[in-house]
């Protein structure tokens, strides 16, 4: 016993509540296709911003750039394939925050330049 009396839900209520979150489709297979495609958009672009860190990186070490720009390029790239492996493993949402929090230093590292 909860010790709340309206501890019981109303039918048309729970189907409402239930229904809030949808996008109106009751597909399974088209929704397991947009998670499927949330997979693989989060970890091709974090491989990508990964490859273009390391690439930034290595410029910028072959210049004579302060010690911080290369860091922050290569720091980003690795928030960036953190990102990527996130995504692989369905976490989306905390891939696209590391995406771009990874962009984020990698824009910081260039204001030293």
């Amino acid at each position: 016993m909860s010790g709340r009396p309206d501890s019981e839900t109303d039918p048309e209520t729970a189907d409402s509540e239930a229904d809030a979150g949808r996008d109106g489709t009751d597909d399974p297979a088209e929704t397991e296709a947009d998670a499927r495609r949330a997979r693989w958009t989060a970890t091709g672009t974090g491989a990508a911003l990964t490859l273009a860190g390391l690439a930034a990186a290595l410029l910028r070490l072959t210049r004579s750039a302060p010690a911080l720009v290369p860091a922050a390029y290569a720091g980003g790239a690795a928030v960036c394939a953190a990102a990527a492996v996130l995504g692989s493993r369905g976490r989306t949402r905390r891939a696209l925050w590391l995406l771009i929090a990874g962009v984020m230093v990698m824009a910081l590292g260039d204001q030293f330049d």
